[in-house]
């Protein structure tokens, strides 16, 4: 029958051969009948056990001749090799964005149709793809099976363990053709060029704020809800970041490891020390064109700027006094306390 071509076997979808129509039932009933005692894992073809079990072995019997990389399937391994021809023969007929793999194509066509149809029911979020799905199920489970071997962080994905790994061997291979500056990540090198461009495609609706990173408006939508998840144990202070909370930290432990090598003063962020040196350099790198006057901090620039406004944020709630600054808010409040607390 493989030769006449005649397909006997009819579900909508037609076989030449009554073992594989077989197979294809199991897609409409749901049955997986071929059952890994391992993982407690259930397949629905004994092919596809039999791949899932060399996981168990770590047997790859299928080698790239070009790079000596193995691996469990021969279909893999023929995929592989694109990545040496460069050749991509799934076309996205919408963008022309090509790929090597006709399963990520349709993965990408996602991203034109918006569809996600990959949910998590505890939090009721979507994905559009199952990987993404896996990965997201992690933070539920707090599963990180991929553990350095230098300094045993864990965590969720194999790729990001190997990002990690370049924080040990300093291996940073993006690198920015307008400055020379060299990153670990592909990502972090295309946010990096917003910076040269000064595109910000990242918008709040609310205050019309834009920003050049996705995670950035992530945090500063936060101001919008007041949410602070990440909780001091020692002074129970919360921050809407973890990099906060460890910069936090330190004001605890006192330790201060960003240091001045003209005056030795140490600091415990790198930010604040790249200010402390343009008190030597004399530097003032922000500018009021109004009154044509520089400042060394942007956020004093800042200040400076709400003298033009007339805005005053900061409002005494005893007699409704409003202030420019926090600080001088508090200054002022010693006013009502009678408060004195500096001694001669």
């Amino acid at each position: 029958m493989t030769h006449t071509g005649v397909k006997p076997f009819v579900c909508n979808k037609a076989f030449s051969r009554n073992k594989i129509l077989k197979t294809h039932l199991l897609t409409h009933t749901g049955e997986k009948p071929f059952y890994c005692e391992t993982y407690s894992e259930a397949f629905s073809r004994k092919k596809i056990l039999a791949i899932h079990l060399m996981t168990h072995t770590g047997v790859k019997p299928f080698v790239c001749e070009t790079c000596n990389k193995a691996f469990s399937r021969n279909k893999i391994l023929k995929t592989h090799l694109l990545t040496h021809t460069g050749v991509k023969p799934f076309v996205c007929k919408t963008c022309n964005k090509a790929f090597s793999r006709k399963k990520i194509l349709k993965t990408h066509l996602l991203t034109h149709t918006g569809e996600k149809p990959f949910y998590c029911e505890t939090y009721s979020k979507a994905f559009s793809r199952k990987k993404i799905l896996a990965i997201h199920l992690m933070t539920h489970t707090g599963v990180k099976p991929f553990v350095c071997e230098t300094c045993s962080k864990a965590f969720p994905r194999k790729k990001i363990l190997a990002i990690h790994l370049m924080t040990h061997t300093g291996v940073k291979p993006f690198v920015c053709e307008t400055c020379n500056k060299a990153f670990s990540r592909k990502k972090i090198l295309k946010t990096h060029l917003f910076t040269h461009t000064g595109e910000k495609p990242f918008y709040c609706e609310t205050y019309s704020k834009a920003f050049s990173r996705k995670k950035i408006l992530a945090i500063h939508l936060m101001t919008h809800t007041g949410v602070k998840p990440f909780v001091c144990e020692t002074c129970s202070k919360a921050f809407s970041r973890k990099k906060i909370l460890a910069i936090h930290l330190m004001t605890h432990t006192g330790v201060k490891p960003f240091v001045c090598e003209t005056c030795n003063k140490a600091f415990s962020r790198k930010k604040i020390l790249k200010t402390h040196l343009l008190t030597h350099t004399g530097e003032k790198p922000f500018y009021c064109e109004t009154y044509s006057e520089a400042f060394s901090r942007k956020k004093i620039l800042a200040i400076h700027l709400m003298t033009h406004t007339g805005v005053k944020p900061f409002v005494c709630e005893t007699c409704n006094k409003a202030f420019s600054r926090k600080k001088i808010l508090k200054t002022h409040l010693l006013t009502h306390t009678g408060e004195k607390p500096f001694y001669c």
